[in-house]
């Protein structure tokens, strides 16, 4: 058993997984997990760069990263970066940053990576065998991979809530033209995925990350984000749309009132929202599969092998 710490930085959010992984039985034993949203992709679609205040918060929270990952005592960090820092004219300075808190270079890994972790992170404990379609929508990007049991296609497409929002959302409530532009460009990611995976060839589809996972915990009516309650639920295509709907309808201090929902997220929700009902329509499916496990398990998984 060896002690591993997982770290995805996002374009939205930086999350840590502290786990006991096992290389011979492929056992995980989450140990802490947690998230910050620290939006490292802020004004990256416009400008190419990193924001200095953006690279503040995020080398923020990995100061804070670094004394769980030193209190719990982890042999080994793997830390991944995704979007954002794939895009940024700056990315050396986030590269250095890190490395100097944390003591570990940053994996900037392509989208096909990405979707290979995010895949062997969600179906990794789902029963069955059947065709499964994983979508994790993040900030600036959305991964598609689909597979019986190992990946068999996988495609990364430049459409997630930040980059869609900041790209295209203006007004509170947003304008039906401006909903108009957001779906506009979902539909035309969704043609290139579908270049290289075969969308709507899936049995199921397993939603991850924050949209998501908010969008089930709207669906499940919770007082509070439970995660337990939310990993492995299920959401109608129906109930997306009511959701979506009401979302686009909301102005923002009426989504920072929903229960469940991140301050984190206010502002981008409702592009999730939309990128996963997309997905939905596209692959003609009656339902998402809600995962709490993702890339960050599949990060985990990885050092498991690596160890």
């Amino acid at each position: 058993m060896t002690r591993v710490a997982a770290v995805d930085c996002g374009t939205n959010s930086i999350r840590l997984l502290i786990a006991d992984v096992d290389a011979s039985t492929g056992e995980l034993t989450e140990l802490d997990r947690r998230m910050t949203v620290v939006r490292l992709g802020q004004g990256v679609d416009r400008t190419g760069r990193l924001a200095p205040e953006a690279l503040e918060r995020t080398f923020a929270a990995c100061r804070e990263y670094a004394e769980i990952i030193k209190e719990h005592g982890a042999e080994r960090i793997r830390f991944v970066a995704t979007s954002a820092s794939r895009d940024a004219e700056n990315r050396d300075e986030f590269v250095d940053g890190v490395v100097g808190i944390l003591g570990v270079e940053p994996e900037v890994i392509t989208g096909d990576q990405e979707a290979e972790f995010s895949f062997t992170g969600a179906t990794r404990e789902l029963p069955g065998h059947e065709e499964r379609l994983v979508v994790d929508i993040g900030g600036g990007s959305t991964e598609f991979v689909i597979g019986r049991g190992h990946v068999e296609a996988a495609r990364s497409v430049d459409i997630g809530c930040v980059r869609l929002t900041e790209r295209h959302v203006r007004s509170d409530p947003p304008e039906p033209e401006e909903i108009a532009a957001v779906r506009a460009d979902i539909e035309a990611a969704l043609d290139l995925a579908e270049e290289v995976v075969p969308v709507r060839e899936a049995g199921t589809l397993v939603g991850l990350a924050g949209s998501v996972t908010t969008v089930a915990g709207i669906a499940l009516g919770l007082d509070a984000y439970d995660s337990e309650a939310i990993h492995h639920s299920r959401v109608s295509r129906d109930r997306v749309a009511e959701i979506t709907e009401r979302l686009i309808r909301s102005t923002r201090d009426e989504r920072a009132a929903i229960p469940v929902m991140h301050p984190g997220r206010v502002d981008v929700i409702m592009a999730g929202a939309l990128v996963l009902l997309a997905i939905m329509d596209r692959a003609g499916v009656p339902e998402v599969v809600v995962s709490e496990h993702d890339i960050l398990d599949g990060i985990a998984w990885s050092c498991a092998s690596t160890v």
